[in-house]
């Protein structure tokens, strides 16, 4: 029979390195403890960031002061909840010290007591001595190697190097080197993920020495959100970008606007929120545009904005009424793919002045901090054009044409702004739409879908519904009438079940079943969370953990470096323990599991 003192030490061992998600390309560690403190220094390129709440290490005072700030020369002032200067134009310093200021944060002031990670009532047996001489932690040293241009903070798929190393010495000495500052705000995550709460209060490791190198697998890494099926207030727009930057996820797609609602202030067309909002103050104006993509620059986030067309289009009505088709019109499944229906007029005159407008408003506003805007283009009925004065005819013979007409146009309009187009993947695989070869499709019908459009060399990111569609498996929201329909209906399942469990958002390779190059052109994917039943009250428990599955998927590879798919049972701890540390940060995430399980020592515990 083991010992007490052994077996604290190796259930000490086994919760430990359960430490970071998602998992780095390497990651070497040990048993020392350290501890870490507000007596903390830390370098950018060798210039200092110091806490002046430090009492008992105050800032290090050089010969020089700058009689302006006060402060030493070469040094940057750090504060907790620093705000780094806003947009436009970002300063890779900048970057860097709000980087700092939330890590430091997060592990001083926002971390958690581990006491769900060890066997039942172990906690105090297994946690790190108060009693014992302490070493500290003393100085993060963080080397950025490349310089930072205009694309690193609007890029690209591809455009910018995400990659770092990290290090811990048993010394007290921590770096972070990387080629961007974005490179350097995913070390900052790594580092904030290696410490814990004690029972008593002090924040501690017990994994150095740790040393890790990491690169993402795919470009692209995001989340999908819907703003127009149910309006997201803005703090909950900010709190989802934090948690897609502590999963090491790097878009935000905002699905601005659809046949429900448009909450997009267009300034030079302030009808269409005016008329088209749910209700006042339910809208987001071109400073709140601003400020959601400053805030998501900052922590290495892009955000995507769509505007889908021609299509879901139908709240245009409101204001427009002469160049939508189908609004209103019943029964609505035949005419869209649920309540209300309405598309653009495709042959009317009018359209092009209209959009002209619209892109001429908004693109400016968002080509400063994105390289792309998508055009949308999904579930199109081609029922609707019967009913459209300017068509008269479902007939695709003659749909098409004046959709590539259209779909020619929206895209130079878009392209005339500095930005990619995306669009859904009906566009050119339903429609026979030719798109232009910089154009990304998002692909959500599945594997058969994404092998055919990267066959015929379309760049691709990925929200297979089968499985990253986090909205689905939820039951029906639409009401169903008593007799027929019910019985017809009913349990009531909604079209897209089951639900997608973290395991099975966790088992999806965005890669299966592609060849060489077909696999080069998926550039990474998304989760989706379409809002029929989302809002501010259950977005936490609907994204998380769930996308966070996702997320180690898409940084660190379905697959781990011996080509073998990744398990549940390495997943499963380091996610319990990542979901306490979105919990300690404030995102309500829902569990992985019960406390029996993650108290259990090992992932084997719980299984089948």
């Amino acid at each position: 029979m083991l010992s007490k003192a052994v077996l604290s030490l190796l259930l000490l061992t086994v919760t430990s390195v359960q430490a970071v998600w998602p998992i780095p390309s390497t990651i070497e560690t040990g048993d020392s403890t350290l501890w870490i403190g507000d007596a903390l220094l830390v370098t950018y390129n060798g210039d200092k960031v110091c806490w002046f709440s430090a009492s008992e290490h105050p800032c290090p005072l050089d010969d020089t002061v700058d009689t302006n700030s006060g402060l030493p020369t070469g040094q940057i002032p750090w504060i907790r909840n620093y705000v780094p200067y806003g947009g436009p134009k970002f300063s890779s310093k900048e970057i860097v010290k709000g980087g700092v200021s939330r890590a430091v944060k997060n592990i001083l002031d926002d971390n958690f007591v581990p006491w769900k990670l060890y066997p039942r009532l172990e906690l105090e047996k297994t946690e790190p001595s108060l009693h014992k001489p302490k070493a500290y932690v003393s100085c993060l040293e963080i080397t950025q190697t490349g310089k930072d241009t205009a694309k690193t903070f609007k890029p690209l798929a591809g455009d910018v190097d995400e990659s770092y190393n990290l290090t811990l010495g048993t010394n007290g000495k921590a770096t972070i080197s990387a080629v961007s500052s974005t490179g350097v705000l995913r070390g900052l995550e790594t580092f904030s993920q290696l410490f814990f709460k004690h029972s008593q209060g002090p924040i501690y490791t017990t994994l150095a020495p740790v040393k890790i190198t990491d690169a993402p697998e795919y470009d692209h890494r995001g989340i999908l959100l819907d703003v127009s099926r149910n309006y997201l207030p803005l703090e909950n727009i900010y709190r989802t970008i934090d948690a897609i930057a502590w999963n090491k996820l790097n878009r935000l797609h905002i699905h601005a606007t659809d046949s429900q609602s448009w909450p997009l202030e267009i300034p030079a067309l302030p009808e269409l929120h005016q008329k088209g909002a749910y209700a006042q103050g339910m809208t987001y104006s071109p400073k709140d545009v601003a400020a959601i993509h400053t805030y998501a620059v900052q922590r290495g986030v892009e955000v995507i904005v769509e505007i889908d067309t021609p299509g879901h289009f139908g709240i245009v009505a409101l204001s427009h009424p002469d160049l939508v088709t189908g609004w209103g019109a019943a029964p609505w499944s035949t005419y869209c793919a649920e309540p209300p229906c309405g598309q653009i007029q495709l042959n009317n005159p009018k359209t092009d002045a209209f959009f002209d407008k619209l892109m001429d408003d908004l693109l400016p506003r968002v080509a400063p901090y994105s390289a792309y805007f998508h055009t949308g283009g999904d579930e199109v009925n081609f029922n609707e054009y019967n009913l459209d004065p300017t068509v008269g005819t479902n007939d695709s013979a003659v749909i098409v044409p004046l959709l590539q007409r259209f779909i020619d146009k929206h895209h130079a309009r878009v392209r005339k702004a500095g930005l990619v187009p995306m669009v859904w993947e009906e566009i050119p695989a339903s429609y026979n739409v030719t798109i232009g070869d910089d154009v990304v499709v998002q692909s959500w019908l599945g594997d058969e879908a994404i092998k055919s459009l990267t066959g015929q060399g379309h760049k691709v990111i990925t929200s297979n519904y089968n499985y990253w569609y986090l909205d689905c498996g939820r039951g029906q929201w639409l009401n169903i009438a008593e007799g027929e329909s019910f019985e017809a209906n009913w349990p009531f399942n909604d079209w897209c079940g089951p639900t997608k469990s973290w395991r099975l958002v966790y088992s999806y390779d965005p890669r299966a079943g592609l060849t060489e190059e077909e696999a080069a052109l998926v550039l990474g994917g998304e989760v989706g969370a379409w809002a029929e039943t989302i809002d501010e009250v259950n977005l936490d428990s609907i994204l998380w953990p769930r996308g966070s599955a996702a997320g180690e998927v898409l940084w660190s590879g379905r697959t781990d470096a011996a080509g073998e798919n990744r398990t549940q049972f390495d997943a499963a701890p380091r996610l319990a323990e990542f979901r306490e540390r979105m919990l300690a940060r404030g995102v309500r995430a829902d569990p992985v599991q019960m406390t029996f399980c993650t108290q259990g020592g090992n992932a084997t515990t719980c299984s089948l």
